[in-house]
């Protein structure tokens, strides 16, 4: 079973663009979800991952951070075996 995978973001952000481009490069399903205009999604993600900034990207509930974190973790080749674990594995719960 696939990885759960989440990416918050804004429609005009460019790393957000890059970061999505590289979840469908790889065959990712993600759900992206718009935070233009929630403060209440953006102080959420200020709480659980520690940045202001987005995007942010989730697997399997577990904050890994924003586009650079992402293709960092592609090119070390840690990306492929996040995105194989089973969604259950966390416990952790995303917020809509």
């Amino acid at each position: 079973m696939a990885a759960a995978v989440t990416i918050y973001t804004t429609p005009w952000c460019p790393f957000c663009i890059q970061a999505k481009s590289l979840l469908k490069k790889k065959g990712v399903r993600f759900e992206d979800i718009d935070v233009s205009g929630r403060t209440d999604l953006r102080s959420w993600l200020l709480e659980v991952s520690k940045q202001r900034t987005v995007p942010q990207v989730f697997i399997n509930g577990a904050p890994i951070g924003g586009s650079s974190e992402l293709s960092e973790l592609d090119r070390q080749g840690a990306l492929k075996p996040l995105l194989s674990e089973d969604p259950g594995a966390s416990g952790q719960t995303l917020r809509r």
